[in-house]
């Protein structure tokens, strides 16, 4: 790649590449993740997502935003502290992620039930916390929805005891085609800037939600959807909307 690309337009034209790469490619997975979504929320379950560094980006566009489904739940390594109990300087030790027993003290935190579905965000699909977690929701009966990088998590060894990856564990798996260490632009003399792995992960997410929003149209049914809380009527609506799901969904300042 030439010092040229390293630019505002050089990142347009790879990302835009890239994107229209994964909207081709994983038509199939994206069809399954919303037959589990769909499933999910018409057995009047909740769609808990959970992920850890920048991967809570993708958290958010799935969980309590406006044009998002309702019966959705953000998971948290904070959760520790906001809901646990836990003092708020054990989110000081930057390797919390990597111990065991963290994911399993968040998974009993959030209660869920039988027919919740997990979405578990991570680019490399590796830590422990994370393997850990989709561990845990299966052992518990749950489906598990990964999104992450197969590239980079086939590159990678794994970190977890079990030898297991995210990837090994999901029921189906969302490829955000991020390469290896996710910057997208290489830097002359070696390395590279600009992370993709969001970009692509909000294609994902917002195509799965569409496609599951269709499926319950088709099936007769009205998706439960936010409407943006800063236009006329929209808070009081949303409030109503979560009374199906009271005490199953968290919705605390962000």
């Amino acid at each position: 790649m030439s010092v040229e690309s390293v630019s505002a337009q050089g990142f347009a034209r790879e990302s835009l590449a890239v994107l229209q790469q994964v909207i081709e490619s994983a038509r199939d997975e994206v069809a399954a993740a919303a037959g589990l979504v769909a499933e999910c929320v018409r057995a009047d379950g909740v769609v808990h997502a959970f992920g850890t560094g920048h991967s809570q980006a993708l958290v958010l566009e799935l969980a309590g935003r406006a044009g998002g489904l309702v019966p959705t739940n953000r998971l948290s390594i904070a959760d520790l502290v906001l809901y646990g109990g836990e003092d708020p300087a054990v989110l000081d030790d930057p390797l919390l992620e990597r111990q065991a027993g963290v994911a399993q003290r968040i998974y009993d935190l959030a209660a869920p039930n039988p027919q919740d579905l997990f979405v578990v965000i991570s680019n490399s699909g590796v830590n422990n916390v994370i393997v850990d977690m989709a561990l845990h929701a299966k052992e518990h009966g749950h489906r598990v929805l990964a999104l992450t990088s197969l590239t980079h998590t086939r590159a990678v060894p794994a970190a977890h005891p079990s030898g297991r990856k995210l990837a090994d564990i999901a029921d189906v798996v969302l490829d955000n085609a991020a390469p290896r260490g996710d910057s997208l632009l290489e830097l002359p003399g070696g390395g590279s800037v600009c992370a993709l792995s969001t970009l692509t992960g909000v294609m994902l997410v917002q195509m799965t939600v569409a496609e599951a929003a269709g499926r319950l149209l088709a099936a007769g049914e009205r998706p439960p959807v936010y409407v943006s809380a800063n236009v006329p009527g929209g808070f009081e609506g949303n409030l109503e909307l979560e009374k199906k799901y009271a005490g199953r969904i968290r919705r605390t300042a962000s």
